[in-house]
């Protein structure tokens, strides 16, 4: 038992640390960057250096988790080699499918499909040709989410992913709407962090925060 927080919370909560991978050759040319699996560029893998002293340096990490692609393993493997810690990898923190728009650009795919392209804009059921739509990535992200929390219940988690995962886990700690997903811009190596008490209560502590990149 601790002190109560604000909110009247005594149990230690789930911290959940969010880090999005390093730089990537498709993130260069802003590509839709899936399921494909490019490694980091020379400035990901410096980005992902950085991070790594950062976390170690304040000693705040139990356990990393990793989505399967090679950019976050390998941003997650960073941080492993300074804190002294495996790396699980979690396929359910994989980005979403881009299906047919793997690769393009916002106006290469909105060429493809101009129609299709604008709802999926503002539509979370709607999903890019062969892809997969964010409502079925939001389903995937609370499930991973409650497997983290029922495995690791008072850890301190690092969970290394990608844009859509890292916004819809904070938008399920905000418990707000979809309009987060659109609106809120996420920075390469970037960490965010959601609390998650015992009795379901969560509180988001940091967004976007790449004090350590500068």
């Amino acid at each position: 038992m601790t002190a109560p927080d604000w909110q009247g919370q005594v149990d230690r909560p789930t911290r959940i640390t969010l880090l999005r991978h390093g730089q990537t050759p498709l993130s260069v040319d802003r590509r839709y960057s899936g399921h494909g699996d490019p490694a980091l560029t020379e400035l990901g893998r410096s980005q992902a250096a950085a991070a790594a002293q950062r976390l170690g340096a304040r000693d705040q990490i139990d356990v990393i988790v990793s989505s399967p692609l090679a950019r976050a393993r390998a941003t997650a493997q960073a941080v492993a080699d300074v804190v002294g810690l495996p790396v699980q990898v979690h396929d359910g923190l994989i980005e979403t499918d881009f299906g047919a728009w793997e690769g393009l650009t916002f106006r290469e795919a909105a060429a493809r499909d101009p129609e299709l392209h604008r709802r999926w804009l503002g539509d979370l059921e709607t999903a890019p040709p062969g892809g997969e739509s964010f409502a079925a990535v939001g389903a995937r992200l609370v499930a991973t989410k409650r497997e983290l929390l029922a495995q690791y219940p008072g850890a301190r988690i690092l969970a290394v992913s990608h844009v859509t995962p890292i916004k819809t886990m904070l938008r399920d700690a905000l418990g707000v709407g979809p309009e987060l997903l659109f609106r809120l811009h996420l920075d390469l190596a970037s960490l965010s962090i959601a609390e998650y008490y015992p009795d379901g209560g969560a509180v988001v502590k940091l967004v976007n925060d790449t004090g350590h990149l500068s």
